[in-house]
């Protein structure tokens, strides 16, 4: 029904789109596709663009106040701010007026974010509406009990503690130096409405079953009261479908297809299906793919893609942008990257430290990547020494248990608090992401930074999904668990370490070098210096076919670092400003 709408918010993709072009003083008009492509309806009321925002200080003095361009967090230099970071003690408020020419008496209206870091308060006239904590997962509310015709005011009240509470940061710090970047603060995704059907479809979860020929659904409504219609602009694509079970507030339903092909990074191949229940009408899509993990034919086990060995050639990324941080500053942005690091010859990327809009993982899935998703890494401070710089070199004895405090107060999870709020944001972050068909492995814990209880951990994130392998451990506290043995190799010899899972190398690399007029800063971090593009390309291709030949004997999958640089950290394959692609 929809999906042609899909495809027409897409710009057509640019080759040479590194070179885009983004001034620092322009009336922004952007962001404005479509937010959430596996259940677009005809209703969309975007509210990104130009708002207005206050920072209030802990004696309740406003110490910064004026315009600001959302969906971009004001550290940013596209929200058009002074470039204010928010302290934790501080509150960023927003404020925007939204004129409804019409409260409509049999629909509901519901307010989205995509994501607003960390702790979130709205606000419509006069009236709280709910609070949302986290600052990488969406959600909304509905608004429809406070609106009127005319003019309305919503309000959003923002406060990110960073490093303080345990929430999830990712890479974000308020002294930015080496590896850690600018933190920011409040909206940094597209803000939207739609008017909705009271009887509705809330949530849509879809698990492809190849050897059944099947897709799965579970289809959540808001009360059950309406006929579940399920059809295809394909003709040929579904023969039958029929719900098994009714059960509280859901469908579940197995949909039987013939005629398609499998998704694969060489062939994306997407179905599209027109969802009805009652009035409620939209579009959603699929791909038909298995992620899992296989013995090859030497016995070895291999991480496979529809059953076959399939070897995961992947690239660290982080998704910062220098003139908008971690908010993509268009679609074309984000299709460059993918695009870019496609071409040179990558299926995978570990999105790392960051959950991107919801358009970046449909951009995967129709352009053909593989995506590793990363549950944000939070906790308290890190005792980096004890969990990262000295294990980089020297491998841990032994593995850490959530037993040893001594280990919890090193990984900034030491207190009941903490550990409940990374139940919560991996829960939401599954469930948000769950039906992505690009998504191919869930990585809980990265080198340690908020690790705890990995076991725990891993059968928690199993209960909500068990479709795709899950990497417990990242780097070196491994805890025994996990589908996927990976370690992280900067300074060490590339060699296999066969086990009864899959070897992965899920860093490596982290090769550098300052191309100047394209750096933020002066200093230059990463684990090997170069001073020249030729003796980069050489190295990078010689550790290239290191990686080709471990294949061979066992190796299941590897990740360069990094896609780009960001800030001080210029090992990247293209600078920091798309401007300069440095490895081909």
């Amino acid at each position: 029904m929809y999906w042609k709408e899909i495809f027409s918010a897409i710009a057509p993709v640019n080759k040479n789109a590194a070179r885009y072009e983004l001034s620092t003083d322009f009336e922004y008009t952007g962001l404005l596709e479509y937010p959430r492509p596996q259940l677009q309806r005809k209703s969309y009321i975007n509210l990104n663009g130009r708002w207005q925002y206050r920072i209030i200080d802990s004696q309740g003095q406003v110490s910064f106040k004026g315009p600001i361009e959302v969906p971009f967090s004001p550290e940013s230099k596209l929200s058009g701010t002074e470039n204010h970071v928010l302290k934790p003690e501080e509150t960023l408020e927003y404020t925007r007026v939204f004129a409804l020419e019409k409260v409509k008496k049999h629909k509901r209206l519901l307010l989205h974010f995509g994501a607003v870091d960390q702790v979130a308060q709205v606000i419509i006239n006069g009236y709280i509406v709910g609070m949302h904590e986290g600052g990488y997962t969406s959600f909304y509310f509905d608004i429809t009990d406070h609106v009127v015709e005319g003019e309305n005011e919503l309000k959003v009240k923002v406060r990110d503690f960073t490093d303080r509470v345990g929430y999830a940061r990712g890479k974000q710090s308020l002294e930015p130096s080496g590896m850690w970047y600018t933190a920011q603060s409040g909206i940094w995704q597209t803000v939207w409405m739609e008017w909705v059907q009271p009887a509705r479809v809330v949530d849509i979860k879809m698990f492809p079953d190849i050897d059944k020929d099947m897709l799965k659904m579970t289809v959540k409504v808001s009360e059950m009261q309406g006929q579940l219609i399920i059809n295809s602009s394909n003709p040929d694509l579904i023969s039958d479908y029929k719900i098994i079970e009714i059960k509280d507030d859901k469908f579940y339903v197995e949909i039987y297809l013939n005629q398609y092909k499998l998704w694969t990074p060489e062939a994306p191949n997407l179905y599209f299906l027109n969802v009805q229940y009652g009035k409620d009408k939209f579009s959603t899509y699929f791909a038909m793919r298995q992620f899992g993990v296989e013995k090859d034919e030497n016995g070895i086990p291999r991480l496979t893609l529809n059953h076959v060995p399939t070897f995961m050639n992947g690239v660290l990324d982080q998704g910062y942008y220098p003139e908008s941080l971690m908010t993509p500053p268009s679609d074309d942005a984000m299709i460059y990257d993918i695009e870019t690091l496609k071409s040179l010859g990558f299926n995978m990327i570990r999105k790392h430290c960051k959950i991107e809009p919801m358009r970046w993982y449909f951009h995967c899935d129709r352009i053909g990547m593989i995506v590793w998703q990363d549950i944000v890494n939070g906790g308290t401070k890190y005792d980096m020494n004890m969990i990262c710089n000295i294990p980089t070199v020297v491998r841990p004895w032994g593995n850490a248990r959530d037993k040893n405090r001594i280990f919890l107060r090193f990984t900034g999870r030491n207190t009941q608090k903490t550990k409940d709020v990374w139940y919560q944001e991996c829960q939401e972050t599954i469930n948000q992401l769950i039906s992505v068909p690009c998504i191919g492995e869930w990585t809980l814990f990265n080198e340690g930074w908020g690790q705890f209880d990995a076991r725990e951990c891993l059968k928690f994130a199993k209960s909500i999904d068990d479709s795709r392998p899950i990497d417990a451990a990242s780097g070196w506290f491994h805890e025994g668990c996990g589908d996927i043995f990976s370690e992280h190799i900067y300074f060490e010899d590339l060699k296999v370490k066969l086990s009864e899972k899959p070897y992965v190398v899920s860093e490596y690399g982290g090769f550098s070098m300052k191309v100047n007029n394209h750096v933020k800063r002066d200093a230059i971090y990463g684990y090997k210096k170069f001073q020249d593009t030729a003796s980069l390309q050489n190295a990078y291709e010689e550790l290239m076919a290191k990686i080709k030949s471990l294949e061979d004997q066992g190796l299941s999958g590897a990740v360069y670092t990094q896609a780009t640089d960001i800030e001080d950290e210029l090992n990247g394959m293209i600078t920091y400003d798309r401007k300069v692609q440095k490895l081909y």
